[in-house]
């Protein structure tokens, strides 16, 4: 089983910028995938980043430009960085490990807040 433990969400004001981290049990080096959900009350998960095995990367359009997700292999952790926040990305963030095709695993959510 992967643990997921993710840390540095909080609140800030619009135009701030946070840095959540999410640690991972396994290697992630070997993992098909490592992401950033988010959820705001009232609406679906959506994925805003992802980081593949081999570094691609992709982000959901509302987030281009502002987001950039990073990992560290040797630390087995994944960063979102994220600048320029809008009141519209305040959501609970969710790491997510894609292990291989049929095997997955979820972190507990961190809060972010942007005030306006």
């Amino acid at each position: 089983q992967v643990q997921l433990v993710e840390s540095g969400g909080g609140l800030v004001q619009a135009g701030g910028s946070l840095r959540p981290s999410c640690a991972a049990s396994g290697n992630i080096f070997s993992f098909n995938a490592m992401d950033w959900y988010r959820q705001a009350p009232g609406k679906q998960r959506e994925l805003v980043a992802r980081i593949i095995r081999g570094g691609s990367t992709n982000y959901a359009d509302s987030v281009k430009g502002r987001f950039t997700i990073s990992r560290d292999n040797a630390k087995s952790t994944v960063y979102l960085q994220m600048n320029s926040l809008k009141p519209e990305d305040t959501a609970v963030y969710y790491c997510h490990a894609e292990v291989n095709w049929v095997t997955n695993f979820w972190g507990q959510g961190t809060q972010v807040t942007v005030s306006a």
